[in-house]
């Protein structure tokens, strides 16, 4: 890693070791403690506070609900998702759409997979920069390129990204084997929370398999060697 080896910090989050809830409708595997689940060395990571990787069935879903000072980012894998909230946004979500939602003051949404097939995505909560901002929606679509990170989320929607309330930065890319890259942290300040989708690959001399995760802070840069095609996310965040 080209990194300060003095002060680099890392945390490895293996698949195995995510919780787990089958309800039928919904299975879901959580990165941090959620719902039942709980974890006392799993609570966040920085600002990064949720990652749930769901698979929804057909013709079911979340019925309205509330949230509030939270930013939401979901990031559809397959299928689709009809979302609904008090705002009067009624929209449908579809394989490589991000989402995002400021719940700020409060907001009621439902989110249901109306398709005849599993819809799959992940959900991801970022605690915002401060509470009570007026609740706001975005969404829109991405085309990855190969073989480089795609900008999905910003704080202030650079690279025509989505932004959220928090200097958070989330960045995917699908990359071929064989190869090196790096990834440059927007701010250095920042930690950085990178799952594995799909594939195989070191960070530095970590190796990482399909859904594992490394986070790092107090590091610039972090250097990775892709063994196989893979797709990958990048979450990164304040870490206070």
């Amino acid at each position: 890693m080209s990194i300060n080896p003095k002060n680099m910090q890392y945390r490895l989050f293996p698949t195995q070791e995510r919780g787990y809830a089958d309800h039928g409708w919904l299975k879901t595997c959580y990165s941090f403690s959620f719902a039942h689940w709980y974890h006392p060395q799993k609570i966040h990571f920085g600002m990064l506070r949720v990652l749930n990787d769901d698979s929804i069935a057909a013709h079911s879903g979340f019925d309205f609900h509330s949230h509030n000072d939270m930013e939401i980012v979901t990031i559809m894998l397959e299928g689709t998702l009809t979302h609904q909230d008090s705002m009067g946004n009624k929209e449908v979500i579809k394989q490589n759409e991000v989402q995002v939602m400021s719940a700020g003051t409060g907001i009621l949404h439902s989110e249901k997979n109306e398709s005849d097939e599993w819809t799959k995505l992940f959900q991801i909560w970022i605690f915002p920069d401060k509470k009570g901002y007026k609740p706001r929606y975005g969404q829109r679509k991405f085309v990855y390129a190969k073989n480089q990170f795609e900008l999905l989320v910003s704080p202030d929607g650079r690279e025509n990204s989505l932004w959220v309330h928090q200097n958070a930065f989330v960045s995917r890319g699908v990359f071929d084997g064989q190869q090196k890259f790096s990834y440059t942290l927007y701010d250095e300040n920042n930690g950085v929370y990178l799952m594995l989708i799909s594939g195989s690959m070191l960070v530095g001399d970590t190796r990482l398999k399909n859904r594992d995760a490394i986070g790092l802070w107090e590091c610039d840069k972090m250097d990775m060697m892709i063994d196989s095609k893979a797709d990958i996310l990048i979450i990164e965040v304040p870490m206070n």
